[in-house]
């Protein structure tokens, strides 16, 4: 029997599809907001059972639409995030407005709020991504206190756009830069973790709080490329880098169509990724991540290691 209708804005990312298929194994009923449907829907269409899975295409701008869609459901998930701004995409509108308008329509509607923000943003005044991200939370809460709000720390996964750039890069290039001196903390959570999190809070009716979802182990963004590097079977010279010239090759970088940095996320990349002194994180509230980083990217990294899967690699990197 179908129990409640959640409504996911940003539902063909990693996170949206992997949200999809957790809600409706437990018989949820779900309509998946995607922009452009043509692109967009044959991915949408494998997550679900017929009847299980509405695909609806609409803009984050249309107010109406918006309304029309929220009116239907008993939860509103939202997902939409950029990493990067485009000439029709700021940061201001994607994580400060949008989130805000979604507020608003879920209270006149009464119901229930569920955000997807970032984690360790507080201390990283300087970026325009996080200030958005922290703009849009703090207008949230000022509208719907009894919203809640996850900071998932670096998600990964087959299908993400950090690990799967990070190895294809590693796999062609002999040397790579080290920016910080590859200082900076992180607590990768993979995304079915994330996912399973989200249907957590979700089905326990847990709500007016902030989580932050971590992952099981804290690495620093060295650790990672070389973890990435023995992934792929590559002995990678990683090589730290002033911040003068990283400031100069991201500002070029951010110009090109999917940049590898860019300016603001080099600044983003001063300040540890983990959970803060005084956060509430998945592992508190009862539902702990369980996958290592390690261990998992070495499920999916045979796409890029010589000779695909059936490559020979040390059984000593699969621990």
């Amino acid at each position: 029997m179908i129990t409640k209708k959640v409504l996911i804005f940003g539902a063909s990312g990693q996170v949206g599809r992997y949200c999809i298929r957790r809600l409706v194994k437990n018989n949820y009923k779900v309509t998946a907001v995607t922009r452009n449907i043509h692109k967009k829907g044959y991915k949408l269409k494998t997550q679900a059972p017929i009847g299980y899975l509405d695909i609806v295409e609409a803009s984050i701008f249309d107010d109406n639409k918006i309304n029309e869609l929220i009116s239907k459901a008993d939860i509103c998930l939202n997902l939409v995030g950029i990493l990067f701004e485009t000439k029709n995409n700021k940061f201001e509108d994607i994580h400060s407005k949008f989130p805000q308008r979604l507020a608003q329509i879920c209270k006149q509607r009464r119901v229930k709020f569920l955000h997807v923000s970032a984690l360790g943003l507080n201390k990283a005044y300087d970026s325009k991504y996080a200030s958005s991200k922290i703009l849009g939370e703090k207008n949230i809460r000022e509208i719907l206190s009894e919203a809640t709000i996850v900071k998932p720390s670096l998600v990964y996964s087959v299908d993400d756009d950090f690990t799967t750039k990070f190895m294809s890069i590693l796999n062609i290039f002999p040397f790579f830069p080290l920016y910080y001196n590859g200082k900076t903390k992180f607590t990768p959570i993979h995304v079915s973790d994330l996912a399973e999190l989200i249907f957590f809070i979700i089905s326990n009716e847990i709500y007016s709080k902030d989580i932050e979802a971590i992952g099981p182990e804290v690495i620093n963004f060295k650790e990672i490329l070389n973890i990435l590097s023995t992934c792929i079977n590559k002995k990678r010279i990683l090589i730290p880098i002033p911040i003068i010239f990283a400031k100069l090759s991201s500002f070029f970088m951010e110009k090109l169509p999917n940049p590898i940095i860019t300016s603001d996320q080099l600044r983003l990349l001063k300040y540890d990724n983990i959970k803060s002194d005084r956060g509430i994180s998945n592992f508190d509230i009862g539902c702990p991540s369980e996958l290592y980083f390690k261990k998992t990217v070495m499920k999916y990294a045979f796409n890029w290691r010589d000779g695909g899967q059936f490559s020979n690699i040390d059984t000593e990197t699969n621990k």
